[in-house]
């Protein structure tokens, strides 16, 4: 058959014009557009960044062909269609290119809005790939923003949308913005800020040239199939690039690339295999190339796993808008380094997700999503890497977006570009509050919708992650009333499944009805009877209150036991007692993941209650001293622990709507966002050590005392395990704080 196939290319003006007169549309039997915002945003960066992003294959169209296929216009387009060409390949990278550009203000699939994406001209010029380009939800705040050109060119913030009416709509903006900045260079008599806004000026011109460079040399290869070839032919290649195509993998792939330079890569996974062998996923053997990319380059998708081979180019954008061409591997030897250290970076993430104190993934069938390993894996390493100085801090951060992923099914699909965009955005919350990621509020507002009667099953990632917490909160045994045996441990049901099966219908597997229970309680406590009878035989030949707390450790109320004792034990008992304990897994979650309030243990609990009463008695100190007036704090305490306080009172202001920057106006507000180590160094200043001489005498032993309280403090808040030094300094420092502060 003549003239079947015809591989060309596109530039991408030309591809957006295309795409504004809809000349593509999609066949019926193509999936609906299923890509997240993010996915979206990595496809555009891949294109400011000159990535190949593929070829697209399209079928010439005609009436006969548009009509028998039920093609319809590409997501978002509302316009009238002069369609050309019938998307076989393609459809998702067409319709987000098409959204960003063209349909930001409707909603997003599977979103109450619309998504806009934003260009930071200066992280561009500065060639900031981590951060020159991202997505926000058009709220009312965004759509004025969209209308308030003078706001965009004050923050240096492109909406991508202009590029839609190609270079001359684009330059009109771009000229406005030069002209925005020359104008205020001509307005100031304060020669910095003049520098500044040349600078600006100036860079419109690189930013032009960025664009048109764009625009007009950036390509994208397509294969266009003629009009003539029959459907069904055209069926079975859609349904060979979509199914039937066996895809070589990229460790595959890889592992041939890196032969002819002596670098053996299944040998070396053969050898790091039963390290990590916990997981049992297939997937292990990428997980290294990725962390390995991570930790590189930030990114861990197929496309940028190639510039791992040693010698291999990169091409890069220079500030000056010129490229350059970068190695990250310079040669075998810093290969195998990079590839060593993640295997051991991954070892120590599955130690920690393993370890019942931490994560509580005690088996690898409770690990809620493997998927969230390299990422995971990384950032530990990027923090054992750099050794910052709020470790403590940092390793909160990190629990709290992991819960936050995990209750959020965040790393259910796009896992490599997810992973990218977790990792540079925690290591920009690590020091900055206010950068706190999207997905944490999400996790707060959303968790107490899961459903965990019908829904999330055994196996599923919400199920794994609820068993996770039951042993985070040492969960104990039935018989011994210890700590059981985790390598023998499984998930049982409480009201046996064998006898309550047709009255608990779906819910009788869920997880509500299930806990923590080794094998050996499973047969020899519970022996398929029903609570009422093993539960009374347990209160009957133990203390009581101590029965009580064993169940309280897997969260089951006292009020959950005595509906479970209730003989008969009906339906409507069995549905009241899975609402109690949904409620106390809930709040569980609330309290622990989500407050990040902990457990103290009992011979703890007392010391931890006389720090706080010490910490409350050094506030009123430094106030009582200082003075309760605003002037007064700023006048004596130090410019940078008002800088940190002012973060987090921002950061608190976010959290509560009811509240403003005027309720923290008053020095007793604002000292209680000190830490320990802030109160220390308030009180030792010059200006101030003078009026709290005559209490602590000695500057020196006051700062043996505070990091012994901190020492130990620390080791409580964090559940770290205290040394008897540990502890004993630690008491003899409340000791010591009790008496001089009398």
């Amino acid at each position: 058959m003549k003239n079947v196939e015809k591989a060309d290319r596109v530039h991408l003006g030309s591809l957006i014009d295309s795409l504004r007169k809809g000349h593509y549309v999609i066949p019926d039997f193509q999936r609906d557009f299923e890509w997240a915002p993010w996915d979206v945003l990595e496809l555009i960066r891949s294109i400011f960044m000159d990535y190949y992003i593929g070829t697209l294959l399209l079928w010439k169209g005609n009436k006969e062909n548009f009509k028998m296929l039920s093609c319809e216009p590409i997501y978002g387009f509302k316009d009238n269609l002069d369609a050309q060409h019938i998307v076989l390949d393609g459809q998702q990278r067409l319709t987000a290119i098409h959204y960003a550009f063209f349909a930001p203000e409707i909603p997003f699939p599977k979103r109450s809005n619309g998504v806009i994406y934003l260009i930071d001209i200066r992280a561009l010029l500065e060639e900031d790939y981590e951060n020159f380009i991202r997505y926000e939800f058009l709220t009312k705040k965004n759509k004025r923003f969209l209308k308030d050109k003078n706001a965009q060119f004050e923050s240096h913030t492109f909406p991508l949308g202009e590029m839609k009416g190609g270079s001359w709509g684009t330059s009109d903006w771009i000229k406005e913005y030069r002209d925005y900045w020359r104008d205020k260079v001509e307005a100031t008599e304060i020669e910095k800020d003049k520098e500044s806004f040349e600078l600006y000026a100036d860079g419109a011109k690189q930013f032009r040239g960025i664009i048109e460079e764009l625009l007009n040399e950036f390509y994208i290869s397509y294969i266009e199939l003629d009009h003539e070839i029959e459907v069904a032919k055209v069926c079975d290649i859609f349904t060979q690039i979509n199914s039937k195509g066996v895809r070589l993998d990229i460790f595959d792939l890889l592992n041939a690339m890196l032969r002819p330079k002596d670098i053996f890569l299944k040998q070396m996974w053969r050898d790091a295999e039963e390290q990590l062998d916990f997981t049992n996923t297939k997937k292990m053997k990428t997980y290294i190339l990725q962390v390995m990319s991570v930790l590189e380059q930030a990114y861990c998708s197929s496309k940028y796993l190639y510039y791992l081979v040693p010698e291999s180019k990169k091409t890069i954008r220079k500030p000056d808008g010129s490229k350059d061409q970068i190695i990250l591997i310079e040669d075998v030897e810093e290969f195998n380094e990079r590839w060593y250290q993640s295997v051991k970076a991954l070892k120590k993430a599955i130690e920690s997700l393993q370890n019942p104190r931490d994560f509580g993934a005690i088996k690898s069938a409770f690990v809620p999503y493997p998927s969230i390993i390299p990422a995971f894996a990384a950032i530990k390493e990027f923090v054992a890497e750099t050794k910052p100085s709020n470790t403590l801090d940092i390793n909160r951060k990190i629990r709290k977006w992991y819960w936050a992923s995990i209750f959020t099914n965040r790393y259910s699909s796009s896992v490599e570009s997810t992973t990218a965009k977790d990792f540079m955005g925690l290591k920009k919350w690590f020091f900055d509050e206010d950068a706190m990621p999207d997905m944490i509020e999400e996790f707060t507002n959303s968790v107490k919708y899961i459903d965990l009667r019908n829904e999330n099953p055994k196996g599923s990632a919400i199920y794994n992650a609820i068993f996770n917490l039951l042993v985070i909160n040492e969960a104990r045994d039935w018989s011994s009333f210890e700590l059981p045996e985790y390598s023998e441990l499984d998930d049982h049901h409480i009201v046996p499944y064998s006898i309550f099966k047709e009255e608990g219908g779906k819910a009788i597997n869920s997880i509500l009805n299930r806990t923590p229970i080794s094998d050996s309680t499973n047969r020899h406590i519970i022996r398929n009877r029903m609570p009422h009878d093993y539960i009374q035989e347990m209160l009957d030949n133990n203390n009581q209150n101590q029965v009580y707390r064993v169940f309280e450790s897997h969260l089951i109320s006292r009020h959950a036991v005595s509906i479970l004792l209730r003989k008969p034990f009906t339906k409507d008992d069995f549905d009241e007692f899975l609402e109690e304990r949904k409620r106390t897994i809930f709040e569980a979650i609330q309290t622990q993941l989500i407050d990040e309030k902990i457990n103290i243990p009992a011979h703890l609990k007392h010391l931890d209650s006389e720090i706080e009463e010490i910490e409350y008695t050094i506030r009123d100190l430094i106030v009582s001293k200082i003075g309760e007036d605003l002037i007064s704090y700023r006048e004596s305490v130090p410019p940078h622990i008002q800088d940190k306080v002012q973060r987090r009172i921002d950061s608190d202001i976010k959290k509560k709507p009811n509240v403003t920057s005027t309720d923290y106006n008053n020095f007793s507000k604002r000292v209680e966002f000190f830490d320990l180590r802030e109160y220390q160094d308030t009180i030792v200043t010059k200006q101030n050590w003078e009026i709290f001489s005559s209490i602590f005498k000695d500057k020196n032993n006051l700062e043996i005392r505070f990091n012994q309280l901190g020492t130990l403090r620390n080791g409580i808040r964090h559940s770290r395990s205290i040394s008897e030094i540990e502890q004993m300094d630690g008491e003899v420092a409340i000791k010591w704080f009790k008496t001089v502060l009398k």
